[in-house]
């Protein structure tokens, strides 16, 4: 058996880094920054130790641009390198510097507070430069400083560096092609997309970019409505004010901070994009959390940071594992948690937003079993007597309607209807109905026994034995024709309602699934009921003229069936020309005589 030692060659890696490891050029400038940013934290714990005095106001990051020279410069004020850490942390490709010094000095909650841990985030700068070289002085006393140099290939030069305070200088020597990094717009554009809401002052070509600390490292006690507002437009300038927000500060079983918003939905709105911004440790690391965000909660926007979000080496993207699902279990208790609040103690305001939110609700009750069981509380419903319900306490049949100016809900008078208004209802009421052990039906999914009128059923038998119900649904289903629908001729409790179309329950919410994901309903599945209300005058006039004007009878027969799936939202844009015609012909012939 033999032994040996992994050999790493970086003229093998470093094509690797420049070329493959991350997916964006200007992501070097993120890089260097929280390389700067460690330098200047590192310093503050030494101070905290009291191993090293320093101010705050000596704390800073320099971007300098020198269009001439090719050149762009990194310069920080913070703990400097030895030229043997130089040997240490830069030559060798792939060691955390920030890990050692975190074993060597860190505190109670140091770890949250260091950026950097692979090691690799200096050699993205090859992305765009052709050669880099860093001048570097330590903060320990009478150490000299150290001059790197290496043009990306395996070979580095290193000798006695020119800076006299402490810190260090990086200085790129842009390649050709990269030129538009040295565009002070444009860096000025990426500083702002990563490096925001870094804690220390950045400075580009002597002009400061990051002038707030973010909100979601306050107190929500300590935030005024004025701040979230202000916090949500620097996000998201063009946009109009959200309805509320959350505020996360969340430290066991991790450390999770954000502030999550409900945005004003319009037509626009698209329900997949992830717009929830995430951040490492202040750092801008992705513009989606869509491994981090429940699908339900997508839509949502704010900024989410947490040190304990498993990163891709490149620090680009999530890389899933138990935490990951952790904070989305999380975020989504928190979620409904806030609903569940904001609707017991500030109601009004909870029910005004509702038409933002319902679909949020609906669509989490049926995509978490946790937020089921918490927004079963808060899932409200607005009646047609413009009142709001819950479902709670109630049951048997709840009935509901999709138009709050149905003709039907004459015969519903006397029973509560809500409305529905989301297309992800049908889906939700077969959700709901085991659960609850109710019943949901639509006003005109079934024919209820309380909505007839018995005593005035006409059922006396003629001499032929037949009733004059029947003879009234012979004559529709001898015009009509339809093998597909059933006709019935019934005595409702209202006169004003000439006729109506009852539709299966089952039926209809296949058809309204089917639809929503894209797919047509088979024919021979639609079957309905055409129901005749023989208490209706048009029904017997109608049923008399046929003895004397049978066209005009069919004519007018036709037509009131059409009238039905019009009022019902149910007529095919195709039967829209020949409804229009027949319309036509009928008026034509009543005003003949």
């Amino acid at each position: 058996m033999s032994q040996g030692t992994l050999k790493i060659h970086t003229e093998n890696l470093l094509p690797i880094i420049k070329g493959r490891l991350y997916s964006d050029k200007d992501i070097f400038i993120r890089e260097l920054i929280s390389n700067a940013c460690d330098a200047l934290r590192k310093l503050q714990i030494l101070r905290d130790q009291n191993l090293i005095d320093v101010k705050d106001e000596e704390l800073k990051i320099e971007l300098l641009i020198d269009k001439e020279a090719r050149t762009l410069q990194f310069i920080d004020t913070g703990i400097g390198m030895t030229a043997e850490e130089v040997e240490k942390y830069i030559a060798q490709i792939a060691f955390s510097g920030a890990e050692e010094f975190l074993n060597k000095y860190q505190g109670k909650d140091e770890k949250e507070q260091i950026i950097g841990h692979f090691g690799l985030g200096f050699f993205s700068a090859y992305m765009v430069a052709e050669k880099v070289t860093i001048d570097t002085l330590s903060y320990q006393p009478s150490i000299e400083a150290a001059f790197w140099s290496c043009t990306g290939s395996s070979d580095y030069t290193l000798e006695k560096g020119s800076r006299t305070t402490r810190g260090t200088t990086i200085t790129l020597h842009v390649e050709n092609g990269s030129e538009e990094f040295l565009e002070e717009k444009r860096l000025r554009e990426i500083l702002q997309k990563y490096c925001l809401f870094l804690p220390y002052p950045i400075y580009l070509n002597n002009t400061r970019i990051n002038e707030k600390d973010p909100l979601w490292l306050k107190n929500a006690a300590d935030c005024t409505e004025q701040d979230y507002l202000d916090f949500y437009h620097t996000l998201y300038p063009l946009e109009p004010d959200p309805i509320f927000w959350i505020h996360l500060n969340v430290d066991i079983p991790f450390h999770l901070q954000g502030i999550l918003y409900f945005p004003k939905m319009n037509r626009r709105f698209d329900w997949n994009q992830s717009n929830i911004q995430l951040f490492v440790s202040r750092v801008f690391v992705s513009e989606s959390c869509k491994d981090l965000i429940p699908d339900f909660l997508m839509c949502l926007r704010g900024a989410i940071d947490s040190p304990d979000i498993p990163l891709n080496v490149s620090r680009s993207s999530l890389q899933m594992d138990r935490t990951v699902r952790q904070l989305a279990s999380h975020i989504s208790k928190k979620v409904a948690d806030k609903l569940a609040s904001l609707h017991q103690l500030e109601k009004e305001k909870f029910l005004k937003a509702w038409p933002e939110i319902e679909m949020i609700v609906k669509l989490g009750m049926l995509q978490d079993e946790k937020f089921y069981t918490k927004a079963k509380e808060f899932l409200v419903w607005k009646t047609t007597a413009e009142t709001w319900t819950t479902l709670e306490g109630q049951s048997g049949t709840v009935f509901y309607t999709t138009d709050a100016h149905a003709p039907m809900l004459g015969l519903y008078k006397d029973k509560q209807v809500i409305l529905s208004t989301s297309p992800l209802d049908s889906h939700l009421f077969s959700f709901l109905e085991p659960k609850l052990a109710l019943k949901f039906q639509r006003i005109d999914g079934a024919l209820d026994d309380s909505l007839l009128d018995v005593s005035r059923e006409k059922n006396l038998l003629d001499a032929e034995g037949k009733t004059e119900s029947g003879k009234i649904a012979d004559f529709f289903r001898q015009v009509l024709g339809h093998h597909q629908m059933d006709i019935e001729a019934k005595s409702l409790a209202t006169d004003t309602l000439p006729a109506l179309i009852i539709f299966n329950e089952k039926t209809r919410r296949l058809r309204d699934a089917m639809a929503l994901s894209g797919h047509s309903m088979p024919s021979f599945e639609a079957k309905k009921t055409f129901v005749v209300n023989t208490n209706n005058p048009l029904i017997e006039s109608l049923y008399k003229l046929q003895a004397t004007k049978p066209e005009l009878a069919q004519d007018v027969a036709h037509h009131l069936y059409d009238l039905s799936l019009l009022a019902q939202k149910e007529i095919e844009p195709a039967a829209m020309s020949s409804f229009i015609q027949r319309s036509t012909q009928v008026l034509e012939n009543l005003l003949k005589d």
